[in-house]
């Protein structure tokens, strides 16, 4: 009896991979086409073992570069390239795995599709089975092509075969993870949420550790799938034994998530929502009402966890100078930065496009949010009232506009006032970082532009918005070390933003981008008032 709620699991499979076979093809070949692409950069800067011991010693051992990639373990070109490209591919395998996991189990569950499968020959853990041997599947073959591709290129098997499993462990033990916490809520959107934030706090562990690796703190790693990556040191050490640790993670979360699965209603979740009241308040008579309703929780998710972010980095930027200026290894690139407040402020400059690459995924999912309200058929009664189209969508960009300003200003408030604490001077060094920070704001709103002008005129490709954020990315990334044109750069919004912290003054570049968003923004709004509903 026991194997029947198993049924249609190998036929849910084949349909998953139906469906979605051009995203996994991207999601499986993008981690080894970077790290490849790193190597190949790496090589070409720096052909020679000296050359790159310079670099480990002159250029990553900054803080900041400690901070969010993690040390260099050895000064080879191996150990560069895992260092290098490991944490940030790590985070897009884990995030990815997860929302891929919630995509073919909450969603389709909130949808009302599971039900119907449940009704046929389809055993009740079929689509749970079938979402995570796919995405397990996925990352062995992430797996394979990153060590394929550095082998190929001429790298160690061990310390390539080391990283590729590596990021694939990471893929598994958050895909594990994604299927307890479908379990737990009846919401797509509050399962992707607690997603973000259990992602978001291991990569706060691993940046603790980092910071701690100083101060005797370094066993902070050890709480987070991302600092196991990084203690499996590729290329360098190869500790085998650390991928028991994701092993038992993998087993006990999916042991989990079919215990919950098994246990709870269909279109129930463990953790049940709490009654609404029986009459509407006054204050919902309006769209932009309904909107903030519907998003205030994440909004308030969001700038709590970026106003820890702030606090987190802007304490330690001070403490960072006085820790590394002992080093002789940083000599010169004390020097170069103005001694130990530039390399505060160098530190925080380099922090900031990275929380703000990040502040842009909240952006365009506020602006997403639309395209999710119209395809499960919410958007009709609304627009059975007296609201019109304009009305409606324009209450999701001010509340997107808004709501990326208020993220933004979390961080920048609290990095400036630890920063200040630090360095003993909050009214001075508080409007600086916050000015820093907010400059990136009109950056932000180009890419949310760039989601709306998608929905309004083609919203089967919004999802276009991500591989526009996801070339960002990779231009900040991987831009200065494969010496790409300048023009190519340029593509990037967050190339126009004046480095504030570092003595940049120049409105007109943000002048520029305002309008760049209004306009894109613009097109949108006049597209969706054109086009057919649904």
């Amino acid at each position: 009896m026991k194997t029947k709620v198993y049924a249609g699991t190998g036929a849910l499979i084949r349909l998953i991979l139906r469906r979605d076979w051009l995203l996994l093809l991207v999601c499986v070949v993008l981690p080894a086409l970077i790290a490849v692409v790193t190597a190949a950069g790496f090589n070409q800067l720096y052909p020679t073992a000296a050359s790159l011991q310079t670099f480990v010693s002159e250029t990553t051992s900054v803080p900041a570069e400690i901070v969010m990639l993690g040390p260099i373990y050895v000064a080879t070109l191996g150990g560069i390239t895992a260092w290098r490209c490991g944490t940030f591919s790590a985070l897009a395998v884990g995030l990815g795995s997860m929302l891929f996991v919630i995509r073919h189990t909450r969603t389709e569950e909130e949808a009302g599709r599971l039900e119907l499968l449940d009704s046929s020959v389809v055993g009740r853990q079929a689509v749970l089975s079938a979402s995570l041997i796919v995405t397990l599947g996925a990352n062995v073959v992430i797996a394979a092509l990153v060590a394929g591709g550095l082998i190929a290129y001429g790298l160690p098997v061990a310390g390539s075969v080391a990283l590729g499993f590596s990021l694939a462990a990471v893929g598994w033990t958050f895909t594990a993870i994604a299927g307890v916490i479908a379990q737990l809520t009846e919401s797509a959107g509050a399962a992707k949420g607690i997603t973000a934030a259990i992602l978001a706090l291991c990569y706060l562990l691993f940046a603790a550790g980092g910071i701690s690796e100083y101060n005797g703190l370094d066993w902070l790693a050890w709480l987070s799938p991302i600092g196991w990556m990084r203690l499996i040191q590729p290329f360098a050490s190869e500790r085998w034994w650390i991928f028991t640790l994701f092993i038992g993670s993998v087993i006990v979360f999916t042991v989990a998530a079919f215990a919950l699965s098994a246990r709870r209603d269909v279109g129930a979740g463990v953790l049940r929502p709490r009654p609404g009241p029986a009459t509407a308040s006054s204050r919902l008579r309006s769209p932009l009402a309904l909107a903030w309703r519907l998003h205030r929780s994440t909004l308030l998710a969001w700038a709590a966890g970026f106003a820890l972010y702030g606090a987190v980095f802007g304490g330690f930027a001070k403490t960072a100078a006085g820790q590394f200026t002992s080093s002789p290894q940083l000599t010169h690139v004390l020097a170069r930065l103005g001694g130990s407040a530039g390399l505060s402020e160098s530190f925080l400059a380099i922090v900031l496009p990275i929380v703000c690459v990040i502040a842009a995924v909240y952006a365009i999912m506020a602006i997403l949010q639309m395209h999710s309200e119209e395809t499960k058929v919410r958007l009709d009664p609304v627009l059975a009232t007296p609201v019109s189209r304009q009305r409606w969508a324009t209450s999701y960009v001010l509340l997107a506009a808004v709501g990326t300003a208020v993220v933004l200003a979390a961080f920048g408030l609290c990095a400036g006032l630890a920063y200040g604490l630090s360095a003993g001077n909050v009214g001075y060094e508080l409007p600086r970082v916050l000015a820093a920070t907010m400059a990136y704001l009109p950056a932000i709103w180009v890419m949310a532009g760039i989601a709306v002008a998608l929905y309004g005129l083609m919203p089967r490709f919004t999802f276009v918005s991500w591989g526009a954020l996801l070339g960002v990315i990779l231009i900040e990334l991987f831009g200065t070390i494969l010496q790409v044109n300048q023009s190519i750069l340029n593509i990037s919004p967050f190339t126009h933003v004046p480095q504030v912290l570092l003595g940049e003054v120049s409105v007109i570049p943000l002048i520029w981008l305002v309008v760049a968003a209004f306009a894109l923004t613009l097109i949108g709004l006049i597209g969706f008032r054109r086009r057919s509903i649904g």
